[in-house]
Order: C-alpha cells, then structure tokens, then sequence
C-alpha cells in the first residue's frame, strides 16, 4: 500500500507507474483505492457477485488499470464521494449513487461500507497477482483515524505493509516523514516498511544526509530519492482540482514529452478556453484536445474578457450545474460565452455544459441543492429537468454530420428534451438515440457524451470543419497515452528498485473485517 505525508505528494502517479512497470514484467497487476473523492469519475464493469452492469469509479483508478493493462472495473475504487456545491457529497458505493452527506455525517457512518470495501479488494486479489493499493491524504490525521477506510485502518484490516511517501518540493520533508512516524501507533509503524522522498530538484546528493536522518529517526528502509518527473504533466491530472496548477505552457509542454512522432501542425492553432467552474467534473474531456498537435488548450477562471483570446469555447461537465451556471452569471462568463457565440464563435458543451446551453434547467427534487429552475444560456432549444435517476454507461455511435463513429461514457442527473420539432441532434448512440443538439449556424453544439475528443477521427475532422485553416493532423491519442504511461514508468525504473519494492510484498489477510 502507498501511503503519503499528505494530499498531492505523488502517491496516484507512483501507483500508475509501478502498474505499468509490473505489467511490463508479465504480471497480472491490479490497482485498488478503498476511498476517493473526486468528481472526475469513469464507467466500468460492475462485478456479476453485487448485480453487475455499470458503475461509476474514480478516474484516476481508471488510468492505472489501463497503465496495469488490465480492465477497468468499480471493484477497484469500491467508496467515491464527489463534493457538492453545498459542502457535502454524494456517495457511490461499489459504482451505485448511494446517499449524499455532509462531511460530519459520513466521518460518523462511514465504517457501514467497510465490508464493500473488503469484498472488492478480495474479488481484486483472486484475480490478480499484485495489488497496488493507494491510500488518501495522511495516515497521520489522528482525528479521521476512527473508522478510518482510507489508510492504516484498511492496511490493519487486511494486513499488508505501507511504503510511505513525502513531498520535499513543499518544503519539511524530514517533520513530514518524522512527524508521520510519531503519530502512528506501534503496529502501524512496524508495518511502514519504506519510504520515498518525491518531487527533488537539483543534486540529489544534498539530500544524502536528509535521507540518513529520516533512516535515524524512524527505522524505516530508503526506497529512494525521486527527482522532479516533468513526465508526469503528460498524463491526465488526477481530477479537476489538478487543473488549478496547470498553465497554458504545462499543457503545451504535455504534448511534447510523448515518444509517439505526429505530423507536425501545418496551419493556424486553435485556441481553446476552458472556463474553471467551481464543480468542474470529468476533467479528462480536455485530454484529447490537449494530446491534439495544432491545438493550445487554456483553462482560465471565470471572469469577463475570458474569451478574447478564444477560437473556441469548451464548456466542461459540472456536479453542481446549476449553482455553476450561477457562478457563470457572477462572474461575468455568462454574457462573455452568449456574446462569443452569436459574434459567430464556436461553443461546445459536454454533459452539465450541454445543460448549461439550453434556456432551462430545472431542479424540482433539490436534488443537487435547493429545488428551483434556472435559466440556462439560451444557446441551444433544449431543456433539462434533473431528476433522481442517473445514466451511467458506456454508448457507442456517430457523429450524425459526419456519419464519424464516436465511443465514450454517460454519467449525468437529469433528461433534457427539444422545445422545437426540428433540432437537428449532434449524435446518435446505439441503445440511446439521439444524443445532444446543434444550433442552426453550427457554431454551437451539446452532448452527454463523455470522451468525445478521444475519438481521433471525429476530432481533427469536427475541428478541422469548424477551423479549416487549421489543418490538423491525425493524432492518434491511445498511442500517446500509452507512450507517457511507458515513460512514468521508465523514470520509476530508473530511479527506483522495483524488484526489491516487489520483495516487500505480502499475501494479505482475507477474512471478514472486524
């Protein structure tokens, strides 16, 4: 189990690595996160044992199964709460929308679930050779210890050792790692077998003595100093608030660090504004445009004049819509994407955004805060009324322009209807039907498709009709994913004794969680 000295110290992209690094290595590997939060979420298989069909998982573990090689299922994130606009968040249980609680709620009934939790891991583990199991936050947060699903109270559980990471680019990595040691109670320090220091810059023999003092002070092995990986900008952040230590430059330097050779892009770049909404969600519907030559990807806070510089206009999906069209409204970026629009700018809308462009969106339930009706953007005749079923799926189908096929995901709240008899739909979906809709300069389109932009073919050809003087290349994105995926884990190698970490390894202990 990888454990951290906090939030955001490396703990996913040391996970994604090393699946992909055993994976290489000819083993059946798994990924597994007891708890996430994060409302940048993925479909995947339900297993037959608790109903199958389709659930909804964290995206991050959908990532590292595809660095395992392996399929994606809920089993490998078992608990995903998604924060809400009024603090609390809904609870997906084993891939199924549960219960939304507050913060205070869940910390006293979180210990329900810890059975889900250990099903899911014993169905991984008699699959798969190795599971790599990543933890959340702190082992060290003695005031979410009770109960805890996340860290140490799992690892206990199941009786498996914990490699520990820090972050020395936030500065104190030694009190990180001491610290950690002093809070932890004997047997959880015993079953910390290791410990990495992430994120260095420079010499790595300055730290030598760093290194020798965590050693003196804890017991615990050296696993190794891993330098600044600039790699790992390649690959899809872990969800939406990565994005807020993005710049445009990080998104343009992603590109250039896969090993997989394109054309180059011969006409004008397409700007594309991506507006940071509050509830922001299902982030990775930026990375087949940011994995596309001839595109410059920007996200940018809500606020007026956002879209000067814009070609085009993505409005991403949302978990709170209408309190992010709120948001839209205060800041300005209503009337800066209405004005772009009819000054003839193209505008996509994927899931909550699609909603967002319609003339209503209506809440009568309160299910994703107080009951009401909003007014939307205006920009396609269509309407929405949110209700308590939720689609959750894989779809398939074409573009009905084009006739292009395109595959991605559903996971939205609602239904939304035409107002006029003769919109033209944007999709058509095996098991659907039509999908989304066009306004009638085709400048302006919605869908519920998730993934849209991964679709090579229909991405230069959709781009390249709004654009044509762009003349964007085939970019082949599964190919470039794969190629920073190989390049993580090349750098972990590098850096990092993989068969002597594999060494540290134990069979855990299956048996009913008490």
């Amino acid at each position: 189990m990888v454990q951290g000295c906090g939030s955001n110290v490396g703990k996913s992209l040391l996970v994604t690595a090393l699946c992909r690094v055993y994976a290489r290595k000819g083993m059946q590997v798994a990924p597994f996160k007891p708890q996430n939060m994060s409302n940048n979420a993925a479909v995947g298989l339900r297993p037959e044992a608790i109903g199958g069909g389709w659930g909804e998982f964290a995206r991050a573990q959908a990532l590292q199964a595809r660095a395992a090689k392996v399929e994606a299922t809920t089993d490998m994130n078992p608990l995903l709460l998604k924060p809400e606009a009024d603090g609390g968040s809904l609870v997906v249980v084993s891939g199924k929308a549960t219960a939304r609680m507050a913060a205070q709620d869940w910390l006293a009934q979180r210990s329900q679930w810890r059975e889900e939790v250990l099903a899911a891991f014993t169905r991984l583990a008699d699959r798969h050779d190795l599971i790599l199991v990543e933890g959340a936050g702190s082992p060290a947060e003695t005031n979410l210890r009770n109960g805890d699903l996340a860290n140490m109270g799992f690892a206990e559980a199941v009786n498996i050792p914990v490699v520990l990471v820090g972050d020395i680019e936030s500065g104190g990595v030694i009190a990180q790692m001491v610290g950690t040691h002093l809070l932890l109670s004997d047997s959880e320090r015993k079953r910390t077998v290791g410990f990495f220091v992430n994120k260095f810059r420079g010499d790595r023999s300055l730290f030598d003595g760093g290194r020798a003092e965590i050693v003196r002070r804890t017991g615990w092995q050296d696993l190794g100093l891993l330098p600044w990986c600039s790699a790992a900008r390649a690959l899809p952040p872990e969800d939406s608030l990565a994005l807020d230590s993005f710049t445009p430059a990080d998104f343009a330097s992603a590109v250039s660090v896969s090993s997989v050779e394109g054309q180059i892009a011969k006409g004008k770049t397409i700007r594309v504004v991506v507006p940071r909404l509050p509830s922001l969600a299902n982030a990775d519907d930026l990375d087949g445009l940011r994995y596309q030559d001839g595109v410059s990807l920007r996200v940018t806070p809500v606020e007026k004049g956002f879209a000067e510089s814009a070609d085009m206009i993505l409005l991403p999906g949302s978990k709170s819509v209408r309190q992010d069209l709120e948001a839209l409204r205060l800041g300005g970026g209503a009337e800066e994407i209405t004005a772009f629009a009819k000054n003839g700018g193209a505008v996509v809308g994927l899931c909550g955004g699609y909603q967002m462009l319609g003339q209503e969106i209506a809440d009568p339930d309160g299910i994703e805060g107080k009951a009401g009706t909003s007014q939307g953007l205006g920009l396609l005749p269509v309407a929405t009324t949110l209700g308590k079923e939720k689609s959750v799926r894989l779809a398939q189908g074409q573009e009905c322009e084009s006739g292009l096929e395109v595959q991605g995901y559903e996971i939205h709240t609602g239904e939304t209807r035409f107002l006029e008899s003769d919109v033209t739909p944007f999709l058509v979906l095996q098991a659907v039907g039509k999908d989304g809709a066009v306004h009638t300069s085709r400048r302006v389109f919605g869908c519920y498709l998730h993934g849209l932009f991964q679709n090579d073919a229909f991405r230069v050809a959709f781009l390249n009709q709004l654009f044509p003087e762009a003349q964007l290349p085939l970019v082949n994105f599964a190919e470039r994913l794969d190629a920073n995926l190989n390049a993580v884990a090349d750098f972990i190698e590098q850096y990092c004794d993989c068969d002597a970490l594999l060494a540290l390894a134990e069979s855990p202990r299956l048996e009913s969680w008490v």
